[in-house]
């Protein structure tokens, strides 16, 4: 099955095909290209839906990661016995709220959808923020997750700063 990735938005014109590749790329990075994950984009008002319900939040984010195996240690990959537990879990994209920020950074739309999903991805793999050890080891995952990216795309992405946590997920 690989990547299921849905578009449930139409605020914000989408490169479907261009997001796939950077997620393919990822992927590959990360050596979990046997397993199975959801992308789903979403507008403000249905991410605010999800973040409110699942994390207390009323306010619209930038990514939810609703990981399959939720006690995973960070960079440990799932130990699958059968076919159907190749799967990292469901990642929800708040592509406005993601569009927004872009204006005001002036920053590229998939570029930064593909930091925003290395991010979610690293939550999918068992990697949390919730205290400064935590930051720093997903921080560090991070970095070298993008500058693997950067080195074979020729991009030049960076990691979320810790100023955009209070609302990632």
């Amino acid at each position: 099955m690989g990547v299921v990735l849905r578009n449930l938005q139409n605020v914000v014109p989408l490169r479907r095909a261009r997001l796939r590749k950077n997620v393919e790329t990822l992927r590959h990075i990360l050596g979990i290209q046997k397993f199975d994950m959801g992308i789903i984009c979403v507008d403000n008002p249905k991410i605010q839906r999800i973040n409110t319900i699942y994390r207390k939040k009323d306010m619209p984010t930038d990514v939810l990661s609703f990981p399959f195996y939720e006690d995973l240690r960070p960079g440990k990959l799932p130990c699958v016995v059968h076919r159907d537990e190749y799967n990292l879990g469901d990642i929800f994209l708040g592509v406005e709220y993601v569009m927004q920020q872009c204006k005001e950074t002036s920053s590229d739309l998939h570029g930064t959808l593909t930091v925003v999903l290395a991010h979610g991805i690293c939550h999918l793999l068992g990697y949390r923020h919730e205290t400064e050890e935590e930051w720093d080891e997903m921080f560090q995952r991070e970095s070298y997750i993008l500058s693997e990216f950067n080195r074979l795309t020729g991009s030049r992405l960076v990691p979320l700063t810790k100023r955009c946590t209070r609302q990632v997920s």
